[in-house]
């Protein structure tokens, strides 16, 4: 589930944070719309931005960044064949980004600069592994939404690998089943062993392909299931690539799902390692030491909060407040502090982290 963010946006996220930073994001297709139409559009946004920075900072320091800011809108490329701009601005730091996702207008005047919508819109990599079983052989492969590229294990993929490799009380007895049993069974242990080798290396979502009763023994002894989202029966032996990607597509499809299953493994794990972190105050906490892997949060929570008496404690606001240790919405702070140390982010649907406080952090174990 990981995902790079891209130099661009990297650069924006680690800007020296200065008050105040403005956040201007807006469609922007001035191959389907005129000129005149996005200048005014634009104009409107700079006069809103304009009327809520004078509220509130002095007219030196508004003026310095509107004048930035002004600059920027002036030279924007109308040659770009882009759907959106993100424009970022601050008394130390400008940049706009050019963006092939379409995005709502949203402009904010804070001390920090607006990178969750981005965070939405990054492309969802549908990426996982795929163990195809038989009573005989076994294969694996690593698929996206369109391909399969076969990877290789560490272990044998052959059941014949083991025929020399049966105890002597089972060799010489007569039951013919029951050593072809007993070969099974090592056969799929040692395939599962190959299996937590590569998720490992890969730390993907699994899917198990093959037969009602050979999945049956499979999923009695594996030892990854926490990373196996989905059994699918089915006879697989004879099956090309492109039928294995037919059988799979429905499970696909609905990658929400798989997502969701993903990451609470993911949270149910940490939590076991005693490394999650709940709760909007213990996530800051662990996030402003620098303990953050990866920060699931849903999508609309929101906290405002006021600093404690160090880096590491907020508390909930409550009025009257300190405007100078008022935060607008740690969530967003916390997200910048998590992709700055090199950790990544995931949103998930509203109620999806009820248990969680709506919002988790799995810390570096």
């Amino acid at each position: 589930m990981k995902s790079a963010l891209s130099p661009e946006i990297r650069e924006v996220v680690e800007a020296t944070h200065y008050r105040p930073s403005i956040s201007v994001i807006m469609p922007f297709e001035p191959k389907m719309s005129g000129k005149a139409e996005l200048a005014q559009q634009l104009k409107f946004a700079v006069d809103k931005v304009d009327r809520e920075i004078r509220k509130n900072y002095q007219d030196d320091l508004a003026g310095l960044v509107m004048q930035k800011l002004k600059k920027i809108v002036k030279n924007l490329n109308y040659n770009t064949f882009k759907k959106s701009i993100a424009i970022y601005v601050s008394p130390v730091f400008e940049k706009v980004l050019y963006l092939d996702i379409p995005m709502e207008e949203k402009i904010m005047v804070d001390g920090s600069f607006e990178i969750r919508d981005l965070l939405y819109a990054k492309k969802e990599l549908h990426n996982y592994l795929v163990l195809v079983l038989s009573g005989k052989w076994s294969k694996v492969y690593l698929g996206d939404y369109s391909t399969f590229v076969k990877v290789k294990s560490n272990v044998p993929d052959h059941i014949a690998a083991f025929e020399n490799d049966i105890p002597e009380r089972v060799t010489n007895f007569s039951d013919p089943a029951y050593r072809k049993e007993v070969m099974l069974e090592k056969f799929l242990r040692h395939t599962d062993d190959g299996l937590k080798f590569l998720v490992q290396a890969y730390s993907l979502p699994v899917f198990i392909m093959g037969t009602k009763r050979i999945l049956g023994h499979f999923k009695a002894l594996t030892k990854n299931e926490k990373n196996i989202i989905g059994y699918i029966h089915g006879n697989y032996e004879e099956a090309t690539e492109t039928e294995l990607g037919d059988a799979l597509r429905p499970y696909i499809n609905d990658w929400k799902k798989v997502k969701m299953e993903v990451l609470h493994h993911q949270l149910e794990k940490a939590a076991d390692a005693g490394k999650l972190a709940t709760g909007m105050k213990d996530v800051w906490k662990q996030a402003s030491r620098r303990r953050g892997r990866l920060l699931v949060v849903e999508k609309n929570f929101m906290y405002a909060a006021e600093k404690g008496g160090s880096d590491d404690v907020i508390y909930t606001l409550s009025e009257p407040y300190n405007k100078f240790s008022y935060i607008k919405d740690a969530v967003d702070d916390v997200i910048e502090k998590i992709l700055e140390q090199g950790g990544d982010v995931e949103f998930v649907e509203e109620d999806m982290l009820k248990d969680y406080g709506r919002i988790a952090l799995i810390q570096y174990y």
